[in-house]
């Protein structure tokens, strides 16, 4: 079964900072493929680095590795946010996710916000 990830105007869905140090392979039919580390990531999109900026509106597959397995799926890729120092940041959206890869994208959302808290909790002490 295919997830279809909608996203919430009422409720923004949580993001995890990565900060560049997962590796996200892309594949479009029409620009090929292309590498990208993921700064951001929810469960409806992300942000990615990358090296220069892919066409707004292109739909391309998206795959990386979680600490629950691969994650593929479907995205839109979105407007560039800025340049940086280390390239160019854009915003994807995921369009279609299989269940099994939705259902690894989440548990790798939660294990990785709970070490985070887990973290700045400790952090405080």
């Amino acid at each position: 079964m295919t997830h279809f990830p909608q996203p919430n105007s009422a409720k923004r869905a949580t993001r995890v900072k990565f900060g560049g140090s997962v590796l996200v392979a892309i594949r479009s039919e029409a620009s090929g493929a292309a590498r990208a580390k993921l700064q951001l990531l929810s469960t409806t999109g992300g942000l990615l680095v990358l090296a220069k900026p892919l066409e707004v509106g292109d739909f391309v597959q998206v795959a990386f590795q979680t600490s629950q397995g691969a994650v593929r799926g479907m995205a839109e890729i979105l407007q560039p946010t800025r340049r940086s120092t280390v390239g160019c940041l854009q915003p994807f959206r995921f369009v279609t996710l299989d269940d099994e890869d939705h259902a690894r994208l989440c548990r790798a959302m939660e294990l990785q916000v709970d070490k985070t808290m887990i973290g700045d909790h400790s952090h405080a002490l």
